[in-house]
């Protein structure tokens, strides 16, 4: 799971048609929550003049780690393009000790290629640019700067179900273990959730990731696990005044993999609003 966390927290269709539905067609309200899922990336960039804030917290019941991460997501010129960068933090726990600080950060750029957050089905692609500023020694990083690839895409399913799927890869060609060894590390990852939107205000979902994840354990050799994450969860949404929307939800990842098991709490809460009318000032 810590792994998973670094990494992670750490099909092209008619365009012009798709672009052109309108959000009654696609069983959307403008006051409802949208790009809010917990480990599955939606499809949908930032509206023009709105900016978004996303933290989250992983703790793992058995050991004690935890994963944080804060995110922001800034659209550029219009819904197209996005620009987004993500700080993490950690608390390792071994039976050696425990270690916490800052994380790997991530530098991510978006493309709106199909649809946007009005449109029956959505696609942009995502390019990362991971950057080692966690400590590799202290098990808090990757050793290494390395490139995230990933493609969400998103379906509106009916007027109360939504899906989203993912599909991409880690790379980071130098990456070290805490004795300063280097190995090439690819991470694949797929993942996959339904949303139920019960009401506007609040919506159950349940996400399904799985990944090949990779430990350096010599130099050019990595021991790779596969691991399968299943998350069911809630969230809420509170719409103030001055176009400001809370978004706060809770899950309950369920980790398989290796021969082992691990059950944590995810803790998620997102700030959106206006930015335009602050700078016009």
């Amino acid at each position: 799971m810590h792994r998973i966390g670094i990494v992670f927290g750490l099909l092209a269709c008619a365009r012009t048609a798709i672009s052109q539905t309108s959000p009654a067609e696609a069983g959307r309200s403008s006051s409802g929550i949208q790009d809010n899922s917990f480990l599955v990336e939606e499809a949908y960039n930032q509206e023009p003049g709105v900016v978004q804030h996303i933290q989250e917290f992983i703790r793992d019941f058995r050991t004690g780690s935890w994963n944080y991460s804060f995110t922001q997501e800034w659209p550029v010129g219009g819904v197209t393009h996005q620009l987004s960068y993500t700080l993490a933090a950690a608390r390792v726990v071994r039976d050696s000790g425990q270690d916490a600080g800052f994380g790997d950060t991530m530098l991510n750029y978006r493309y709106q290629l199909v649809g946007n957050g009005q449109a029956l089905v959505a696609v942009a692609p995502r390019l990362s640019l991971l950057l080692p500023t966690g400590s590799f020694r202290r098990g808090l990083g990757l050793g290494g700067a390395g490139l995230q690839a990933e493609v969400p895409a998103s379906f509106v399913l009916s007027d109360r179900f939504v899906a989203h799927g993912n599909v991409g890869f880690s790379w980071v060609p130098r990456a070290r273990d805490p004795r300063g060894e280097r190995a090439d590390l690819v991470v694949p990852n797929v993942g996959g959730s339904v949303i139920w939107q019960a009401a506007s205000a609040w919506n159950l979902l349940c996400e399904a990731v799985w990944s090949r994840n990779g430990s350096v354990v010599a130099p050019s050799r990595v021991e790779h696990r596969d691991a399968v994450v299943i998350d069911p969860g809630a969230r809420f949404a509170w719409n103030l005044r001055g176009g400001l929307q809370i978004v706060g939800g809770v899950g309950v990842p369920l980790g398989f993999g290796s021969g082992t098991r691990t059950r944590s709490v995810l803790l998620y809460l997102s700030f959106e609003h206006p930015f335009e009318r602050v700078f016009s000032q």
